[in-house]
């Protein structure tokens, strides 16, 4: 079998590449501030020790990531004191969370399982273009 025929272009293929790169590189950012919204709007405060258990990471790497989000101007936090999001944090929690029920809605449109379709849609949430979420949202308003 000739393999060549079917490798696609390398500049389309490598900017394919680079678009699931910049994904992950957004992806950990957009988990925390996603939980740091659902956990203050849950409890009314987020903490580390919260974070790093719903994870399952340990309470460094979550002070990690946070000090790497604080860089960014997505989340404020003081010593021995809960976290809190950004005007630019809470608007990201936001756009994830759309993304996430969105993904999450049509997955279950499908006939994936309630657990299935929430396991898969924390991955694919972060992968998907904008052209495809308008494409799930026409598809789940057409099916429903």
């Amino acid at each position: 079998m000739n393999t060549k025929s079917n490798l696609a272009d390398p500049k389309e293929q490598a900017q394919r590449f680079e678009r699931v790169r910049e994904a992950h590189q957004t992806e950990t950012a957009e988990d925390y501030v996603e939980l740091i919204a659902d956990l203050i709007e849950a409890n009314g405060e987020a903490r580390v020790v919260d974070l790093s258990q719903r994870f399952g990471i340990s309470h460094a790497t979550v002070n990690k990531v946070i000090a790497r989000l604080k860089k960014e101007g997505l989340v404020n936090s003081e010593p021995y004191r809960s976290l809190f999001l950004t005007a630019e944090g809470q608007k990201l929690a936001e756009s994830c969370k759309q993304r996430h029920i969105l993904v999450l809605k049509f997955l279950k449109c499908l006939g994936v399982s309630d657990e299935m379709a929430e396991q898969d849609a924390e991955g694919v949430e972060h992968h998907v273009s904008v052209e495809t979420l308008k494409a799930f949202q026409k598809f789940i308003d057409k099916n429903s």
